[in-house]
């Protein structure tokens, strides 16, 4: 039986159903195989695929579980602050959606909850009545300045101590090279 590299969390035994769905895992893995591999002659590129995702779905598990533990800050909080740090401070609402890699509908709903504990400002842009900008606050700032040392301790610790210059140079421009230009609405 062919081993499930297409989706990030396969459905393992013991799971959905009990006797029944486990007589027709089986079936259903060989199925799913040869789909597959109609578009992916030779399977090529799973094993890749299926490390990235891994790899995503592992790493930002732990800088979250352990950013909020060690904070109090979760993790998409915490972005926020840095890609408004990272624009000077304040940055139109679709754009920092857009920066953060969120729909908009849920950074509206994310900005609200940081306006609500004093992290941020929301203020409508100059030249555009219906635009909306987001500003850092002064305790925004200071919560920003406590936990970015512990996020980037941690990216440090699970990632860069793991991989040498090289590796590190051949990853980003391997990633590069894959990454659409996309928006998220």
């Amino acid at each position: 039986m062919p081993v499930n590299h297409y989706v990030p969390s396969p459905m393992g035994k013991g799971r959905g159903g009990g006797l029944l769905a486990q007589a027709r895992q089986p079936d259903l893995a060989d199925l799913l195989d040869r789909l597959v591999v109609n578009e992916l002659p030779g399977r090529r590129g799973l094993e890749a695929w299926s490390a990235l995702l891994r790899a995503h779905a592992r790493l930002v598990r732990r800088l979250e579980t352990d950013l909020e533990k060690e904070t109090g800050l979760a993790l998409a909080d915490f972005d926020v602050l840095a890609q408004l740090a990272v624009a000077g401070g304040r940055l139109r609402m679709t754009e920092l959606a857009d920066r953060a890699l969120i729909s908009r509908s849920g950074m509206t709903r994310r900005v609200a909850r940081l306006v609500e504990v004093g992290l941020v400002r929301r203020a409508n842009a100059d030249a555009d009545a219906r635009g909306v900008v987001v500003a850092l606050t002064k305790s925004g700032v200071a919560r920003l300045t406590e936990t970015a040392p512990v996020h980037a301790r941690a990216i440090a610790d699970l990632f860069v101590a793991r991989l040498d210059d090289r590796e590190l140079a051949a990853l980003e421009h391997s990633l590069e090279k894959v990454t659409p230009d996309c928006h998220f609405g």
